[in-house]
């Protein structure tokens, strides 16, 4: 399973002007997935963010980009306002949900 972690990335997606410029090669996982952000390809993180806080608000603990099953997947955990630990999993191009695990289960 392909993972990035996107503590950096949330931050310059966010502030990524529309349009952007992008770069001639890819030298890492954070440059592809702004490239795809930019081009369209995914969802940028403001707007997932707003999906998931729509219907699962919390404080937002840890964000990972991943390749599941051939597409990519936002996985958004989350301190809710009652205290579990939540994992919402978002398509990256579209923003449904597709799952919502409770992580605090065991």
């Amino acid at each position: 399973m392909r993972s990035i972690h996107l503590a950096s990335f949330l931050f310059v997606t966010l502030s990524l002007p529309a349009g952007g410029e992008s770069t001639p090669t890819r030298t890492s996982d954070y440059e592809m997935a702004t490239e795809a952000v930019t081009r369209g390809d995914f969802m940028p993180l403001d707007q997932i963010l707003d999906i998931v806080s729509l219907s699962h608000p919390g404080r937002l603990v840890e964000l990972d980009l991943e390749m599941e099953d051939g597409r990519w997947v936002y996985e958004v955990e989350l301190i809710t306002p009652q205290g579990r630990l939540i994992e919402v999993e978002l398509d990256a191009a579209t923003g449904d949900i597709l799952t919502v695990e409770d992580d605090d289960d065991d």
